[in-house]
């Protein structure tokens, strides 16, 4: 399945409580996009979020369904570390 980079940016600083990061779990399953892995900026209003999706409109409705941003939407391909030697 294909990879995207997610960008959001947030207009305050981000507070996530467990209700709110089940509703989006749910939304990811109900959309079929996987979450993989997130880094929040140290200001709290920036993540960049790695999803394996079937397509970017995909990742875009899922947000869309969340109430989330997803400012870029980059499909990205996996580099190995020993593809550099």
């Amino acid at each position: 399945m294909p990879l995207f980079l997610i960008e959001r940016q947030f207009a305050d600083a981000l507070q996530l409580d467990d209700a709110s990061v089940a509703a989006v779990k749910q939304i990811n399953t109900d959309v079929g996009v996987n979450w993989l892995i997130s880094f929040l900026s140290a200001d709290r209003k920036k993540t960049y979020c790695l999803y394996e999706a079937p397509s970017a409109d995909a990742i875009r409705e899922a947000a869309r369904l969340a109430h989330l941003p997803a400012d870029v939407v980059v499909e990205v391909s996996r580099i190995r570390p020993e593809s550099f030697a």
